[in-house]
């Protein structure tokens, strides 16, 4: 059965949902820039997963990106040149939150297919996910201290830590660093490399294996990894409107926009 998302605006990428059985797949289809997320992309996840929150029927949930060169690689950044203060990071964040975390609430196992680039949002929307299986050239980070500027919500700072380790989300984060599928799968953060033509297959296994399982004991489980991971973190509003509101932060935007290097000044 396929769910296409509403139609978008013509540059605007669409997330398609598509189910077969008791396999759901969500594919983000923007390839011709590498499936980076646009609102309208956005706001296509956070419908297909309020729909897929209460569908039974479902009992696994798989997330790729079109194309075959890229997962998600990060929000669009031309969308930052809206922003105005620090105040618009703070609500993007939330925005992001919301997002994301309903992804992570889906109370059936999740899968990340990942092939290229899984980079910024699009690796916190894989880490968001239960398990990832990569192609062997697959690339993830968080390059922002070279790019934009800017910060990660404290949720995704928190997965990233339980994922990686704090040493490797250090690297990602001040180093901006990009992990290899080999080092990611020596870190466990991913299940599997599979070569690009048995990427499918090993997916449709790991699926497969996924939906024969307890879906009660895999509900109340995942719940209760959630818990553990978000108990008490705290409020970094402050952090974030500094970084948004940056001199710096209007910097990496222009200059990724211009396509030339930024010119960091520290203010």
């Amino acid at each position: 059965m396929n769910a296409p998302a509403p139609a978008a605006a013509a540059g605007q990428g669409q997330v398609h949902l598509r189910i077969d059985g008791a396999i759901a797949s969500v594919t983000f289809d923007r390839p011709e820039a590498r499936n980076a997320m646009t609102w309208a992309m956005y706001e296509s996840l956070v419908r297909i997963c309020e729909r897929l929150q209460g569908d039974t029927s479902v009992r696994v949930v798989r997330f790729r990106g079109a194309g075959g060169q890229a997962f998600v690689a990060g929000t669009d950044i031309a969308q930052f040149q809206q922003f105005t203060s620090g105040d618009d990071g703070v609500g993007y964040e939330k925005r992001i939150d919301a997002c994301v975390g309903l992804l992570e609430s889906l109370p059936m196992p999740t899968v990340a297919v990942l092939e290229g680039w899984a980079i910024g949002g699009g690796l916190a929307i894989a880490t968001a996910c239960d398990f990832r299986l990569a192609t062997p050239g697959t690339k993830l980070g968080v390059p922002i201290a070279r790019t934009l500027g800017n910060c990660l919500s404290i949720a995704n700072v928190a997965r990233l830590v339980a994922a990686l380790g704090r040493p490797r989300a250090e690297r990602l984060l001040l180093l901006a660093d990009l992990l290899t599928a080999e080092e990611a799968l020596a870190a466990g953060y991913l299940l599997e490399i599979a070569a690009p033509d048995a990427i499918d297959a090993a997916s449709d296994k790991l699926c497969q294996r996924l939906a024969a399982l307890a879906p009660v004991t895999q509900k109340v489980s995942k719940a209760a990894l959630n818990r553990l991971l978000h108990a008490q973190l705290p409020d970094v509003e402050d952090l974030i409107r500094a970084c948004y509101g940056s001199a710096d932060f209007r910097e990496g935007v222009q200059a990724f926009v211009g396509k030339r290097p930024p010119a960091w000044s520290g203010r």
